[in-house]
């Protein structure tokens, strides 16, 4: 959910843009650096000691026929690419007003799967880091300004960022695409895509400078929703060798066939936006034009989410981190103080009265309600009720994450972005969702028009420059380190994070009994088998199920 864009373009009225693909072969516009790779030769462009490829494709165009099916491998292009240009967006809704994230895509097209690389000049056997996208799995793109890997690049790493199927394109699940599947499955097409980016990488990026070896996977809100999938998922198995989860969100994943946890199936989902839609099968489905059909299922109210299919995910995420069948790699993960301060939408509304508000915590957390209080109170309700939801989706999450990458030995490292600045706090945005971005990849020059600009300052710098130091130097060795900041200690054994404040500071325990609240709530949850566990929590939580074994 980094990029918002999604659920508040789920009201979005405007249209969408269509463009047409980039010329699969053209040649070369201007003399640039030139590399051959597998995929083919393409000419890129110098910016100062780094090389910059845009729009390469990854895999074939998913139209037509194509449309949910797995992704493509494409043989070798012809000739000299021109990789001066990005390539289109995946489609999706346009912004809607008020929208701090606005920053849509120049051009979008069904026919998107494109990737882009910044690399030094003299890379040789360099580290990558390949970037997801946030945007709820129904907005964003690679080519972000607030992406650009120029200034990560300066530090000795290769930096791909990719594009994705989004939204019904890339999720969609139904009886009929599941029997045309020799794996009986459906949905998942957008994560399939990621995999497929990574497979290209691995056959690729050595050509770029990088260390197929020593791929890093990085991604925000639904980018970091992607590396809990990528983490668990079979297929992804040996693609990466560490992985950097930023807002992340460890939810209830809908399951192909069966209603579980008061989800229905993914499919019968899938049948019932057809209804909607009045799609009477598959053809009709692959006939509707793909702008139009994006727009039209985000207004019947499909949601893109993963499918737990038992061959792209095998179970639950919650499930797949208990018995430690996830990647065993090293992992750094962290959320913001104030995530639900620009996402307000996801929290309910306070009461007027603070004694009704403990009333329905009671209410609905039965034994759980005084320690649910002590960590928020009813004296500043506004505040408690934004750190409920930012707690059990984002903060739980990260945690959990870290606890259970090192109880499998790998080392884990944590953080909270606590970072304000005058233009974000005098909207109340201190530390807002994905704010972090544009230090981590030190893109403070890189901002969408309506986004809260940090000042101008030394102190601001600096700040960014530590965290693309930490950013990069895990993703070239595993452990996070910055020059002139302070040691970044794992998180196991002593539950140890850094604040990244107005300068980074390490610490011990993380908002205390946060994480215990929350994750007796998920078990509670998870042994019911009637609720989900994500944003119905606090004042619009169902009561809470009685004790069950382990969950205490």
């Amino acid at each position: 959910m980094r990029r918002p864009k999604a659920l508040f373009n789920a009201l979005a009225l405007g249209a969408l843009l269509a463009a047409s693909a980039m010329a699969g072969s053209a040649p070369a516009a201007a003399p640039g650096p030139v590399v051959d790779s597998p995929a083919g030769e393409a000419s890129g462009q110098a910016q100062g000691d780094i090389n910059v490829f845009k729009g390469l494709p990854y895999a074939a165009p998913p139209i037509g026929p194509a449309r949910w099916k797995p992704p493509a491998a494409l043989p070798r292009w012809q000739g000299v690419r021109d990789a001066s240009r990005f390539g289109p967006a995946c489609l999706q809704l346009k912004s809607g007003p008020g929208n701090i994230y606005a920053d849509d895509p120049p051009a979008m097209s069904e026919d998107c799967l494109f990737l882009n690389v910044w690399a030094p000049a003299k890379a040789h056997g360099a580290p990558v880091l390949v970037w997801i996208h946030g945007g709820s799995l129904a907005g964003g793109f690679g080519s972000e300004g607030l992406y650009d890997g120029a200034r990560m690049a300066a530090r000795g790493v290769v930096v791909v960022t990719l594009n994705y199927r989004l939204g019904v394109l890339g999720y969609l699940a139904h009886p009929a695409l599941s029997a045309e599947s020799k794996d009986g499955v459906s949905g998942n097409y957008g994560l399939l895509d990621q995999i497929e980016a990574l497979r290209w990488v691995q056959r690729n990026i050595a050509a770029f400078g990088g260390d197929p070896a020593n791929v890093t996977i990085a991604g925000e809100s639904a980018g970091g929703l992607s590396v809990l999938y990528l983490l668990a998922a079979p297929p992804a198995r040996g693609l990466f060798a560490k992985a950097i989860a930023q807002s992340a969100y460890m939810i209830t994943t809908p399951e192909l066939k069966d209603g579980r946890f008061g989800l229905p199936s993914a499919e019968a989902a899938g049948v019932a936006l057809a209804a909607k839609l009045q799609a009477t099968d598959l053809v009709a489905l692959r006939a509707m034009d793909g702008a139009k059909l994006t727009r039209a299922a985000a207004l019947a109210g499909f949601g893109p989410f993963g499918t737990v299919d038992g061959k792209v995910l095998n179970r639950q995420l919650v499930d797949t981190f208990d018995r430690g069948e996830q990647a065993p790699v090293p992992v750094l993960a962290g959320f913001n103080s104030g995530e639900i301060r620009s996402l307000r939408f996801l929290a309910p509304q306070p009461p007027a009265l603070a004694a009704t508000y403990e009333k329905t915590i009671r209410e609905r957390y039965l034994d759980l309600a005084p320690d649910f209080l002590r960590l928020y109170p009813s004296a500043n309700m506004e505040s408690s009720i934004v750190a409920t939801t930012r707690d059990a989706l984002y903060g739980w999450t990260a945690e959990r994450l870290v606890r259970k990458q090192a109880a499998i030995g790998q080392p884990a490292f944590l953080y909270i972005f606590d970072h304000g600045y005058p233009a974000a706090d005098g909207l109340g945005l201190h530390g807002f969702h994905a704010s972090e971005l544009p230090f981590m990849f030190g893109t403070l020059d890189r901002l969408p028009p309506f986004w809260p600009k940090p000042p101008p300052t030394t102190a601001e710098k600096r700040l960014s420059d530590a965290m693309v130091g930490y950013w990069t130097s895990f993703a070239a060795t595993g452990t996070p380190s910055a020059a002139g900041a302070p040691a970044w200690p794992a998180f196991a054994p002593s539950g140890a994070f850094v604040a990244f404040q107005d300068a980074p500071r390490a610490s011990v325990d993380l908002l205390p009994g946060m994480y215990a609240l929350h994750e007796r709530v998920v078990c509670r949850r998870r042994a019911a088998r009637n609720l989900p566990w994500n944003w119905n929590v606090g004042l619009v939580s169902p009561p809470l199920p009685p004790p069950a074994p382990g969950c205490e």
